[in-house]
């Protein structure tokens, strides 16, 4: 080891996001409609969604507000893209290297439950306050896998009854 830390490393006996964060990732691309976010969420069984347009985060969608921006029936939700639910609210963003403490810090001054993890390649993974949780009870095992995001590997059409002439 040459002193420096690399990704993933315990830095001042604290642990980084890289050490904490989920690496396999379940992500909705931009122009999806909140009825496939809604659908990818209950099918990976995730609470977050980061919301990609051509590879760059733009932010990230969480059940809770998906929910709350709900209106009207599938063919009104099917019209909409995911992209204009994340209003102008900016995402707390951390690095792989970056302690867990400054990693919570984060959360609570943004008020939000999860941070993507970035690196110069993008997207890495995710922390959740479960996360968080896990490694201050001890509970962190060591992730040495390399990350993935997966987009909806599916698309999702309603079928929707005919509307009928009067």
């Amino acid at each position: 080891m040459n002193g420096s830390p690399t990704a993933g490393q315990v830095m001042n006996g604290s642990p980084t996001a890289g050490q904490v964060m989920s690496r396999v990732l379940v992500a909705v691309k931009a122009e999806e409609s909140p009825l496939m976010a809604w659908e990818l969420m209950r099918r990976a069984g995730v609470h977050h969604l980061p919301v990609l347009d051509g590879g760059r985060l733009l932010g990230i969608l969480t059940r809770e507000y998906l929910a709350a921006s709900w209106s009207g029936g599938p063919q009104e939700q099917a019209g909409r893209e995911v992209r204009d639910l994340l209003g102008g609210a900016r995402t707390p963003r951390v690095g792989p290297d970056t302690p867990l403490s400054r990693v919570a810090a984060a959360m609570l001054d943004a008020d939000v439950d999860a941070v993507p993890v970035l690196s110069d390649d993008g997207l890495v993974g995710l922390i959740t306050a479960r996360d968080v949780l896990s490694a201050v009870a001890g509970r962190i095992e060591p992730r040495p896998e390399p990350s993935e995001v997966v987009t909806g590997m599916f698309h999702l059409e309603p079928i929707l009854p005919e509307r009928r002439e009067a």
